[in-house]
C-alpha cells in the first residue's frame, strides 16, 4: 500500500523545512539584488551589450558565415589612427549632398582618420564585393531620422564607387520620404526611409520637419503607417532617439490627425518612448520572416553641446574640436544620454520572439567630439552666413556627423555583425 503524502502540519515540523525555507528566502532576496542590479546597470548608455533577442543558442541567423567570438565585445574598444582612412572622399561620392563638410570648408581632416579597434578582436574589414554579394537580390533599408539619414548615405558611398556609372541609381518617393540607391547588376538596393519617431507624427515630412519642441504630436500605436512600406525589406536598420529627447512630456495623439476635434495626452518621454519599442516590437514579429530576414537596431548617437562634458569651457561646444576624448578606463558617457530611455530598449526587445541585433554605437561615438558637422554645413538649403559661422556656440551643428566619418564605422559594424552574429 502506498503511503500517505505528509500531511501540512507534518512538513512544517520537519527539520528540512526551516532550512530549505531559509535557503529559498535567501537565493530570492539574492536573486532579487542581482537582478535589479542589474537593471540599473545594464542598458545604460557605457554598458549597453550587444545582444540578439529572441536567439536560440547555436541558431544560425540569415546572412551568416560565421560566428563572433563570444569572449569579444566589438563595441569595447579604443580608437586608432590609420592612414588607410577615409574608405572614401566626398568628392567622390556624388550622391551624397550633406552634410559635405570638406566642401563647406572644414581645415581638419583628421577625424577621417580613425578606426575602431575592439579590445579582444578586430573588425573584418569592409569588403565591397562581399557585401554587394551578400545583398545580391535583397533590399536593405535604413529606417529612421537624420542620424540614421547619415548611415545610410555612408553605406551608398562606402560601395557607389567600385559600381560602373551606367550600372547604379539613385531615385527618391513619397516626397523624399523613400530614397533608393539601385546596383543594378546585382538587382540590389539599399534604402531609407524617413520616420524619426517610428510611428506616425506631424514631424513626417522629410523637408519642411522642423516642429518645435512642445508642439512635437505622436500618433498612438501607429506603427503601420509607415510600417506598411518597409514590409519586402531583407535587411532592416531602424534608429529613434533624438526626436524624443524634448525635456518635456510628450504628446501623444489618441485618434487620427485628421480628426475635428483632437484628443490628446502628455505622457513622460520614458513612456511615450516604451510605447514606440513595443509597436517596432510587434510589428517586427507580425512582418518579419525569422528565416530569412535580420533586423538591426542602433543606438542613440550622443551630441556634443556642452563642452563641459569633457572639461571644457561652459560656452563651448564640438566646435573646432579636433581631438578625440581620452577615456582610458571606459567610463565617460557624455551628460546629454538618457539612461532610462536606453534601458527601455534592453527591456523591450528582450521580450521579442524575433531575433533582433542591437548595435551599441553610443559609447564609441561618445569619445568623437572632433567628428561633427559643427559649422562647416548649410541650414536648409544653403550655407551657414559669415554671421553665424561666426557665433558657433548658437549655430553648430553638434548633432550630425561629417562624411566620411564616423558613420562608416557604424557601418562596418553592422556588416561585422550581419555576417558574424
Amino acid at each position: 500500500m502506498k503511503a500517505a503524502p505528509p500531511s501540512s502540519a507534518s512538513v512544517f515540523r520537519s527539520p528540512y523545512f526551516f532550512t530549505m525555507t531559509a535557503l529559498f528566502l535567501f537565493m530570492t532576496i539574492l536573486y532579487n539584488e542581482d537582478y535589479h542590479a542589474y537593471l540599473r546597470s545594464s542598458w545604460t548608455t557605457s554598458e549597453l551589450s550587444c545582444f540578439v533577442s529572441g536567439r536560440n543558442k547555436g541558431e544560425k541567423l540569415p546572412f551568416a558565415v560565421g560566428e563572433a567570438d563570444n569572449s569579444c565585445d566589438v563595441f569595447s574598444g579604443r580608437w586608432v589612427w590609420d592612414d588607410d582612412r577615409p574608405l572614401y572622399n566626398e568628392a567622390e561620392c556624388s550622391y551624397l549632398y550633406s552634410p559635405l563638410c570638406d566642401k563647406f570648408g572644414n581645415p581638419d581632416t583628421d577625424y577621417q582618420h580613425w578606426r575602431w579597434q575592439p579590445k579582444a578582436c578586430s573588425l573584418p574589414s569592409f569588403n565591397v564585393s562581399v557585401v554587394l554579394e551578400t545583398l545580391r537580390g535583397k533590399r536593405m533599408m535604413y529606417v529612421g531620422d537624420s542620424l540614421n539619414v547619415g548611415q545610410f548615405y555612408s553605406m551608398v558611398c562606402l560601395v557607389q564607387k567600385f559600381i560602373p556609372s551606367s550600372a547604379k541609381s539613385f531615385s527618391t518617393r513619397f516626397n523624399r520620404s523613400l530614397r533608393i540607391f539601385r546596383a543594378k547588376d546585382y538587382n540590389a538596393t539599399i534604402e531609407f526611409y524617413w520616420a524619426p519617431y517610428l510611428l506616425e507624427s506631424n514631424a513626417d515630412d522629410p523637408l519642411v520637419h522642423h516642429i518645435e519642441k512642445s508642439d512635437r504630436i505622436v500618433r498612438k500605436d501607429s506603427i503601420n503607417t509607415h510600417g506598411d512600406n518597409w514590409k519586402g525589406a531583407d535587411i532592416l536598420v531602424f534608429n529613434t532617439y533624438y526626436w524624443w529627447m524634448t525635456g518635456l512630456n510628450i504628446k501623444i495623439l489618441q485618434g487620427t490627425f485628421y480628426d475635428q476635434n483632437r484628443e490628446i495626452e502628455e505622457v513622460a518621454i520614458e513612456e511615450a518612448y516604451r510605447m514606440a519599442m513595443k509597436n517596432l516590437a510587434w510589428w517586427i514579429n507580425e512582418n518579419m520572416d525569422p528565416n530569412a530576414t535580420r533586423v538591426f537596431f542602433t543606438t542613440l548617437s550622443p551630441v556634443h553641446e556642452n563642452a563641459t562634458q569633457w572639461g571644457g569651457d561652459a560656452k563651448g561646444n564640438c566646435y573646432n574640436e579636433t581631438v578625440r576624448i581620452d577615456d582610458e578606463k571606459g567610463k565617460y558617457s557624455g551628460l546629454d544620454n538618457d539612461k532610462n530611455v536606453m534601458k527601455v530598449i534592453g527591456e523591450e526587445f528582450a521580450k521579442s520572439r524575433y531575433p533582433i541585433t542591437l548595435l551599441n554605437i553610443t559609447q564609441l561615438s561618445s569619445y568623437r567630439k572632433d567628428a561633427h558637422v559643427s559649422v562647416y554645413n548649410k541650414r536648409k538649403w544653403s550655407p551657414l552666413t559669415p554671421e553665424e559661422i561666426a557665433d558657433p556656440a548658437t549655430y553648430a551643428d553638434c548633432v550630425h556627423w561629417c562624411l566620411p566619418g564616423l558613420p562608416d564605422t557604424w557601418n562596418e559594424l553592422l556588416f561585422a555583425k550581419l555576417l558574424y552574429p
